[in-house]
């Protein structure tokens, strides 16, 4: 592999945050607000210039405990029905 292709393919490894929105299934300003409060890590390039790494994001979100989530008032997908909870993205297998 080229230093050229490798230089390409660590740039493709950090998303904007509309990219990370729509990787994720949330709103911009949702991803601006989990980063404001410090639940997901971004690279801050320039005060106004701000990107996200999918995997470091995914682990964050993953590690955080759900009765923290503030996405459903707490209440858990079964509580819900059918609709999915923001911590359902990062599970194998939906019940």
């Amino acid at each position: 592999m080229s230093e050229q292709s490798r230089d390409k393919e660590k740039r493709g490894d950090f998303l904007t945050a509309r990219q990370l929105a729509e990787v994720l299934q949330i709103s911009e300003s949702t991803v601006h607000r989990l980063r404001r409060q410090g639940r997901i890590p971004a690279v801050m390039v320039t005060p106004r210039l701000i990107r996200f790494n999918l995997r470091d994001v995914r682990n964050a979100l993953a590690t955080q405990p759900s009765d923290s989530n503030s996405f459903n008032d707490g209440l858990t997908t079964k509580q819900i029905g059918q609709q999915l909870a923001f911590e359902d993205l990062f599970t194998e297998t939906f019940d």
